[in-house]
């Protein structure tokens, strides 16, 4: 998934919209000729890579619980796998917790900017 969010094209994407900003703060009122942008077919957008992210997350847990529950059971689960399965089940909760708190902050601080 990082692959995708850091590939060259964003990239230069980037780099092209912090030189115009440059340019623009600096008061040069050259114009620069920027292309008009085509979508990029193929590549998921950002709610699309959140809800793949959501998905998986989702898919640990679940397979964490199966493997907890085949434990009580009495199956021939091994207790390091359920652990382990566990502990993985909590940071992708973790982390998807902790993506979700970042976009609500910054999705504020944009509300709450001066116009």
């Amino acid at each position: 998934m990082v692959d995708r969010i850091n590939s060259q094209a964003n990239i230069d994407s980037m780099l092209a919209t912090f030189r115009q900003y440059q340019v623009d703060a600096a008061g040069k009122n050259t114009p620069q000729v920027l292309s008009t942008p085509t979508p990029d077919i193929g590549k998921p957008s950002f709610g699309d890579a959140i809800k793949t992210a959501v998905v998986q997350t989702n898919e640990v847990q679940q397979f964490a619980s199966s493997l907890r529950q085949a434990y009580d059971r009495g199956e021939d689960v091994p207790l390091t796998d359920v652990v382990l399965a566990m502990q993985k089940s909590s940071l992708a909760f973790e982390a998807t917790l902790q993506i979700r708190n970042k976009v609500l902050k910054a999705y504020e601080d944009i509300l709450n900017m001066p116009v």
